[in-house]
């Protein structure tokens, strides 16, 4: 009898999909929380960890998704 399967593991097809996505965005959160907690920062703060205003603006300002 011939074997007739469709290459099917039994494994979801999706199931590393699903796993990538959920650390992406997990990726994208913790940019977006470090980028809004940046910006409370007096520039005391700053200058301890020795940032200038502009490098932290700059890096404010770039969207979740920019590394």
């Amino acid at each position: 009898m011939a074997d007739i399967s469709l290459h099917f593991s039994s494994k979801a097809p999706l199931a590393g999909t699903f796993d990538t996505l959920n650390r992406i965005t997990a990726e994208w959160r913790r940019r977006n929380r470090e980028r809004r907690d940046l910006a409370k920062l007096t520039d005391r703060d700053l200058r301890d960890l020795g940032l200038s205003a502009g490098q932290a603006e700059f890096e404010i300002n770039k969207p979740f998704w920019k590394a």
